[in-house]
């Protein structure tokens, strides 16, 4: 019998429908397969298409001949890159605050002169069955001059290293990927990132403790279980309708359309339900062939990735390399820290360079800080983003060092990290003025956890911590519209893709604001034509944005079923309230009635009444997670068991706190995944070694104990419910929590990700030779 609660939720406002834990609206499509996704879509006379992808690495493309796989009876088209509308190779303005180099986001749809890796993309077969289309794709001849090829950042930065880009340039802005110019010598960097603050090298001379460490990744996959897949409808009057599963169709809608050269009414994108993203399916890949191959045809296609083509021609998070140094005074006081950050951006420039940046030394109040990072393309698949992109990796160094200064100077981990905790209105290395933050209470409450006071016996045995921060809230556009149906129930429509239960979340927030029960809302998404614009299921913002515009839809109708019992009363709507789903003359105790009644009298007083919104968020400061891991390690396999984890999160508010538990725990194992086993294995000429599930080792329940949840709800004042977001935080802070954990297990800091049995054991039998040459 525990003598805890395993999920305890630390609430300081209660609300009817917010903080309860209604049952998902969507469950029992999901549990019983009613619900249907992307590779579901059967519609009549359609075509399946194959891709044929590059087998080496980095080649220039000198011939395509596709005569003997047109000639193949089934076969309907083939298209190759030359199909494609050519596109400038320098920023452009996608609109709604996104930019996008069009060239490198269309040639990673289909190679044009070259290919960038193995898997790229070179040709495309649709023919009446996909094995047809399979055979017909070996029938494709592609004559190629192979070329060198760079697989790390490292060796792509060295000087007279092969070049990805003839023409690529340097850029230094935040956000958005470079470009070329016909003027520039070529290199493989394509962004420089630079800050600074106050005096490092005075920091350093306070300083009574030094350390410096350099810490390196692979890439890594976000192992959503679903594969890409498309369908594209081009109809005779040039109309385009894709159905997708993906993180944001409009943002599908977007790309698409600018690739193709469309205007985005010509375009529609219907969501399917999506199986797992992560921030992995958030850009196109094969919508814009699955287009243009049934412009050719006149019929459906349908495009499915393979899990192999999942792996090695998607997006994973970036490998690199990351030096931080940082100095503290012996009584805890950090004076001064640097990074330098290398992140692998793949084929084309756009690693999440600027998010490892951001969040590196965020956590804490640091006086004298330098932070240099380089965003480099190598012969690898392009990089996606992946939960708090590029944040895991940068805390897997930091907090690292943390824990080492700690050491030095013989102070409790966590009493360190209150030391020198960031709080509101402290200045962040990367410039941003915090906001209402509570990273000391969070890291208060963890250090009095009973897992943390616990006491931890046995050898091999040791406890990890680590802390993490995430900017929310302020990831873009949100619409809802919401129908009042005669019966007193709801019809709401949002444009945020449902990839984490926030279908029930909006449904929540929208019932709380008219007063009514989480049931009486019958949420769904809609697409591209049936609701306003909104932005990704991304950048934990979902049930922020969208939650926030359900709420004002509610605002909404209560005007408008205000003024239509004014109406019904003759009275004056000054003289009528709403509240908890009763209207009330202020005055006449006797004029009274109740949502559901109202609603059924509106189509004869004047018409249905529908509430709609749209909002643009502003960001709204950042959160903190601290994770507390206990794990065993096995000196004879070097195999590393997790024996007890806890996580310590600032929520905001739960809206729904079975939903933030379960988005807590799963970041939390895949924290474990990443810190322990996964990695992109490459050989030497580029090709993926360990692309299928079977040889991509990913955690299971049995690998895992429960992950007890804390959630700290601190009533961020910038949201109607005081939400704050919880999708990527979680991810942060594993693998350095596992890597301090497996330091105090066995006296070995691990630097390298995975720290897999192997190295575990590489460690071990260094540790020993140390001490026999010490004993010499």
């Amino acid at each position: 019998m525990l003598e805890y609660k395993p999920n305890l939720v630390l609430s300081t406002k209660e609300y009817k429908v917010v903080g309860t834990r209604p049952i998902r609206h969507d469950g029992l499509d999901k549990v019983t397969g009613r619900a249907r996704y992307g590779a579901d879509v059967l519609l009549p006379g359609m075509l399946h298409a194959k891709i044929l992808r590059s087998p080496h690495a980095h080649a220039r493309i000198k011939r395509i001949d596709t005569s003997k796989a047109l000639a193949m009876p089934g076969v309907k088209a083939v298209l190759t890159a030359a199909d494609l509308p050519q596109h400038s190779d320098r920023l452009a303005d996608m609109g709604e605050g996104a930019t996008s180099n069009y060239r490198f986001l269309s040639d990673n749809c289909m190679a044009s002169t070259k290919v960038l890796y193995k898997g790229h993309a070179v040709a495309a077969v649709a023919a009446t069955s996909p094995h047809i289309a399979e055979e017909a794709m070996a029938l494709i001849e592609v004559e190629y001059e192979v070329l060198p090829s760079v697989l790390t950042a490292e060796q792509a930065m060295k000087t007279g290293a092969t070049l990805l880009h003839e023409r690529l340039v340097t850029g230094t802005a935040l956000m958005g990927p470079s470009g070329t110019a016909a003027d520039s010598n070529g290199t493989n960097v394509g962004k420089i990132i630079e800050f600074r603050m106050g005096d490092l090298e005075k920091g350093y001379q306070e300083a009574d403790v030094i350390v410096d460490r350099k810490f390196s990744n692979e890439p890594v996959h976000q192992g959503y279980i679903e594969p890409h897949t498309c369908t594209a409808m081009w109809d005779a009057e040039g109309n385009l309708t894709i159905w997708v599963s993906s993180q944001g169709h409009f943002q599908i809608r977007d790309q698409s359309a600018a690739l193709l050269k469309l205007p985005v009414s010509r375009v529609k994108v219907i969501p399917m339900e999506i199986g797992g993203g992560f921030g992995g399916k958030t850009l196109v890949y094969m919508e814009p062939v699955a287009a243009l191959l049934s412009r050719k045809t006149g019929h459906p296609v349908k495009i499915t990735m393979t899990r192999t083509e999942v792996f090695t021609s998607t997006g994973p998070t970036s490998g690199g390399t990351i030096r931080v140094k940082m100095g503290a005074t012996r009584d805890g006081r950090i004076t001064a820290a640097e990074a330098h950050l290398v992140y692998e951006a793949g084929a084309y420039p756009g690693s999440p360079l600027y998010g490892g940046i951001r969040q590196i030394f965020a956590p804490y109040s640091i006086p004298n800080s330098y932070l240099k990072g380089f965003d480099v393309v190598v012969n690898k698949p392009k990089t996606a983003a992946y939960r708090a992109p590029g944040a895991p990796q940068a805390a897997f160094a930091c907090e690292q060092v943390i824990d080492e200064l700690a050491q030095k100077i013989n102070m409790d981990p966590l009493e360190f990290r209150i030391l020198n905790s960031a709080m509101e209105n402290t200045r962040q290395a990367t410039g941003p003025v915090n906001g209402p933050v509570v990273y000391k209470e969070t890291l208060q409450i963890t250090k009095n956890h009973p897992h943390y006071t616990a006491p931890l016996k046995g050898p091999y045995r040791g406890r990890g911590v680590a802390a993490g921060s995430w900017h929310t809230g302020g990831s873009g556009a949100a619409s809802a519209a919401a129908s009042v149906n005669a019966d007193g129930s709801i019809s709401l429509v949002e444009g945020s893709p449902d990839i984490g239960g926030s279908r029930a979340a909006m449904a929540m927030q929208l019932a709380e604001a008219l007063g009514i029960a989480a049931e009486q809302v019958k949420p769904s998404v809609g697409d591209t034509d049936s609701i306003g614009y909104t932005t990704m299921t991304a950048g934990s913002g979902a049930t922020f944005k969208s939650g926030w515009a359900c709420h004002e839809a509610a605002q909404d109708i209560k005007r408008q079923m205000v003024a239509r019992a004014a109406r019904i009363w003759e009275v004056s709507p000054e003289d009528v309230e709403y509240k908890d789903a009763v209207l009330r003359h202020k005055r006449d105790s006797e004029l009274r009635m109740t949502f559901q009644q109202l609603a059924a009298r509106l189509n004869a007083t004047g018409g249905p009444i529908v509430g709609s919104a749209t909002i643009v968020p502003k960001a709204m400061g950042d959160c903190l997670g601290v994770h507390i891991v206990d794990v065993e390690v096995d000196p004879e396999t070097g195999k590393v068991d997790i024996l007890r984890y806890t996580v310590v999160e600032d929520v905001g508010k739960a809206i729904h706190p079975s939903y933030v538990e379960g988005q807590i725990q799963g970041g939390a194992v895949q924290g474990i995944g990443w810190a322990l086993n996964e990695e992109y294995f490459y050989a030497n000429d580029g090709q993926m070694m360990n692309n299928s599930f079977l040889d991509y080792r990913m955690p299971t329940a049995l690998d895992l104990p429960m992950i007890d949840t804390v959630l700290v709800e601190s009533d961020n004042p910038s949201h109607p419910y005081g939400l704050r977001g919880v999708g990527e935080l979680p991810l942060i802070p594993p693998l350095a929590a596992i890597a301090n954990a497996i330091e105090r297990a066995i006296g070995v800091r691990i630097t390298q990700l995975p720290m897999n049995p192997a190295r575990i054991l590489e460690a071990l039998e260094a540790k020993e030779n140390r001490r026999s040459a010490t004993k010499k």
